[in-house]
């Protein structure tokens, strides 16, 4: 049960305001739902104890909006924020604010955000944790600085936005004239969606498997890890399925990344719920990425393989309790796929709003649904296209697998498309079967 935070303000929408709802409720704590007027027949806004409208339906009117939610704290003398994933959730300057106004943030502090954030700094701080890093650059700003580091490093190099996520201001160049032609391109679109045009050069692995590592740490310095979650099935670095234990790397692999990941987490003062992600070559030699310093939305992969609550125990370690979990304590039952349920055509990937005229939930043994929509509702077009979740846990991948294919075929959404028949194809594929699939394999097969 909560301590010393009782009412918490979400400063999110959809599955994982709903999510956090349940969670604060079971622990005793009274939930603070804001909702845009984009939100008004939102599922969240209904199931919280209180429910305030912030502002219009765009996000920078309203869940992007740091006053709007600021006083929506005040004026219900909320003690903490819960941000969820996206938004405001990874923004070093809210977590600043919410410090300076005695609000408690739950997640990590304003200076290991604002680390984590900085990818050059990240690598900095990965470098010095000793855990393995892609040969890369420090920020750079000139053309001719880029095309130094390029040949020093060897092509194929990856473009990354310094301060940059989810594939934004990214692009490989093969050869000194795609440097020079995509260069431009990558600190454009780095400036636009972040406001910072700093990029920098690393080697571009190809093929690799992203893989990534769930680490929960308290403020009284006890840092565990939970496994891992092989996050390969991408389109354009947007993840579109999740599954733990990975398929790939062997006990060996999955115990110098836990660790390498303890190390990361440690050497930047992490506390709260985040992942360590990293990419894995052919010969599994890993190489870090970078460090969400939030949940993330396939956190429930992780929970359906270990039994532990991550959302609980992101609020109790704001309550500031220690994790009653030792490292020895974690243990691995079975294996679970997620897959994305996204409001998007299953073929082009283009986003499909609109209202739901029919809805039936799978159901059954070693299923589990996280969504916030309901029959009748109206999908708004102004956010992420992620309408639901669909969990699966079986005693084996093979079980995971079967069990997949039957709860998709009975996840019934009429009046929209979605990316439903999507992932019944990936689940056929033999790649995938086997296990061997890369992040290339959705833009290679699916995207031609």
């Amino acid at each position: 049960m909560l301590k010393r935070i009782k009412r918490i303000l979400i400063a999110n929408r959809g599955e994982i305001a709903v999510r956090a709802i349940r969670s604060i409720r079971e622990l005793g704590g009274e939930s603070v739902a804001v909702y845009s007027e984009g939100d008004k027949n939102s599922i969240h806004k209904d199931l919280a104890d209180i429910s305030i409208c912030i502002g219009g339906p765009q996000a920078s009117q309203s869940y992007l909006n740091i006053p709007a939610i600021l006083s929506a704290v005040d004026l219900v003398h909320a003690d903490a924020i819960y941000p969820g994933y996206g938004f405001l959730a990874e923004n070093p300057n809210f977590a600043a604010i919410c410090e300076k106004s005695n609000i408690k943030f739950i997640g990590p502090s304003s200076s290991t955000l604002r680390l984590t954030g900085d990818k050059a700094a990240a690598r900095e701080a990965a470098k010095k944790a000793m855990v393995p890093i892609i040969p890369g650059s420090p920020p750079v700003n000139e053309l001719k600085d880029a095309l130094e580091i390029a040949s020093k490093i060897g092509y194929p190099v990856l473009i990354k936005a310094a301060a940059g996520g989810g594939g934004r201001g990214m692009r490989v160049a093969h050869n000194p004239q795609e440097l020079t032609r995509l260069l431009p391109l990558a600190q454009r679109e780095a400036e636009s969606s972040f406001g910072d045009k700093t990029v920098y050069i690393e080697k571009f692995i190809e093929n690799p498997k992203h893989i990534e590592i769930q680490i929960l740490a308290d403020e009284h310095g006890n840092v565990i890890h939970l496994g891992e979650r092989e996050c390969s099935v991408q389109r354009r670095h947007q993840k579109l399925i999740e599954e733990s234990p990975s398929p790939f790397i062997d006990d060996n692999i999955r115990k110098e990344m836990g660790e390498a990941a303890i190390r990361f987490a440690k050497a930047v003062n992490f506390t709260g719920a985040g992942t360590v992600e990293f990419i894995v070559d052919k010969d599994k030699n890993f190489y870090f990425i970078e460090m969400n310093g939030r949940i993330q939305v396939e956190h429930p992969v992780t929970e359906m393989v270990t039994d532990v609550d991550i959302v609980s125990w992101q609020l109790k370690i704001a309550d500031g309790q220690k994790l009653t979990l030792y490292q020895d304590d974690v243990k691995i039952n079975g294996h679970a796929i997620e897959f994305r349920i996204n409001a998007e055509d299953p073929q082009t990937f283009t986003p499909s709003p609109g209202r739901i005229e029919k809805l039936y939930l799978p159901g059954g043994y070693g299923v589990r649904v996280d969504t916030h929509i309901y029959q009748g509702y109206q999908i708004p077009p102004y956010y992420d296209s992620l309408i639901a979740k669909l969990i699966v846990w079986g005693k084996t991948r093979e079980e995971a697998i079967s069990r997949a294919k039957r709860a998709l075929s009975e996840f019934k959404i009429e009046g929209l498309k979605t990316t439903i028949p999507f992932h019944l194809q990936i689940l056929e594929h033999k790649e995938f079967l086997k296990g061997t699939y890369t992040t290339s394999l959705v833009d290679r097969e699916f995207l031609k």
